[in-house]
């Protein structure tokens, strides 16, 4: 019988690779000094890998290597130079692509606060290279007022115009929040830096709005009301601020300036405004801002007395403000109002008329006009004057009446301690 063939068993990855022509196993034990008949692993020919046969020998002071090593840092060097000399270039040379136009400058603003639109409209634009050559080209504050600039200023051109600021008298044109248009135009008038093109002697209200190319603004039932303080009335559309005009300035220039500003700011609110509003169009919401404007002077309760008339509106009861009956009175108003002066129905007076007055009654400030499209989350249905500065909102009508009865006793107590003249 035959003896039976022992089973190598297979290979695996860890295993000392074996001999596959005798079968042996190659043993691991096995060392250079046991077995000298064994063949020794042939060495890795060298010529195989860098085509010699000897092995690569590296020089400490090879020059070629530091020669291409200081060209690339070179490079790279020239590349940063070259880069900045762009951003020099864009910065001071760059131009802004816009048509010659006028600007503004409001009291207070400064030179570095003009950069951030050359950055944003000039590619490689730098601020701090900008600011670099504004200190040491500039030496005096930048002037309010409006200045001309060219046709795609570079920076160096359009300081050169601004710098003339410090050179040109200015007149100064106040317009105070909550003050009518009838206030501006005579501020206008008696100006004396400003020139008169549009408010002359005979202008009216209907002349005014002609003249200022105004007339599509205002909604028909202005435009063709049988009350004189109605028809083509321009009132709230012109912001209140303090603004700074060269002296060949007109006052078809400022009055149009003005307009602008307040659609724009009008614009803005509106497109952002809060929902559920009892307001059809923006004309409107610059109706209730004037009112918000005259029935408050304290900024923390604009968004309150937004809220008071909101709620009014929104359940159909009358608004029932007083500077509403002030301004239909026009100039009758002499101070007081009276009984009769409440219950005398004009085209303005709320207590007599359903919702809001045709016109706005006041110039409303940017701040009242956002307040009456983002008023309060309230529920008053009231307010009062407290005696003390500010208001008391209530909601409900017993509320109110007990407000008003504290009201009417400050200013009792007030009156009792004053000393007569």
């Amino acid at each position: 019988m035959s003896k039976p063939t022992p089973e190598i068993p297979p290979e695996r990855p860890n295993d000392p690779a074996s001999d596959k022509r005798d079968g042996t196993i190659n043993d691991p034990a096995k060392t250079s000094t046991d077995s000298d008949n064994d063949d020794k692993a042939p060495a890795t020919d060298i010529s195989l890998i860098n085509g010699r046969n000897t092995p690569r020998e590296y020089k400490k002071d090879n020059q070629s290597f530091f020669m291409q090593r200081g060209y690339q840092i070179l490079l790279v060097l020239g590349l940063i130079a070259a880069f900045l000399l762009v951003m020099v270039y864009q910065t001071l040379f760059g131009r802004i692509e816009q048509p010659k136009q006028k600007v503004t400058i409001e009291q207070g603003d400064t030179y570095y606060g003009l950069l951030p639109q050359w950055q944003q409209q000039i590619p490689l634009f730098s601020a701090s290279i900008a600011k670099f050559y504004i200190k040491s080209q500039v030496d005096a504050p930048l002037h309010a007022g409006i200045y001309q600039l060219p046709e795609n200023p570079t920076i160096a051109e359009a300081l050169h115009v601004l710098q003339q600021g410090a050179k040109v008298a200015m007149v100064k044109v106040q317009v105070i929040e909550g003050k009518t248009a009838k206030d501006l135009y005579q501020n206008l008038r008696d100006n004396p830096g400003i020139k008169k093109e549009v408010l002359t002697a005979d202008s009216d209200n209907a002349s005014i709005a002609e003249a200022l190319d105004l007339v599509g603004i205002l909604p028909d039932s202005v435009i063709n009301s049988d009350d004189p303080i109605v028809r083509y009335n321009l009132e709230g559309w012109f912001t209140p601020d303090t603004y700074y005009y060269g002296e060949d300035a007109s006052d078809k220039q400022v009055l149009t300036d003005l307009y602008k500003r307040q659609q724009q700011a009008l614009t803005l609110a509106w497109e952002n405004r809060a929902a559920d509003l009892p307001y059809k169009t923006p004309y409107e919401a610059l109706i209730m801002a004037s009112i918000i404007e005259k029935e408050t002077s304290v900024p923390e309760e604009r968004e309150l007395v937004a809220a008071v008339f909101t709620n009014r509106l929104n359940k159909g009861m009358r608004m029932q403000t007083d500077p509403t009956i002030i301004y239909g009175m026009g100039s009758r108003y002499d101070g007081n109002i009276r009984r009769q002066d409440i219950d005398e129905k004009t085209s303005y007076n709320t207590y007599q008329i359903d919702g809001l007055p045709p016109t706005p009654i006041a110039l409303p400030s940017a701040a009242s006009i956002e307040a009456t499209l983002h008023p309060a989350d309230s529920e008053a249905l009231y307010f009062v004057a407290t005696g003390n500065g500010g208001h008391k909102f209530t909601n409900s009508l017993d509320e109110h009446n007990q407000a008003v009865r504290d009201y009417l006793k400050v200013m009792r107590e007030r009156k009792s301690q004053t000393p007569p003249e």
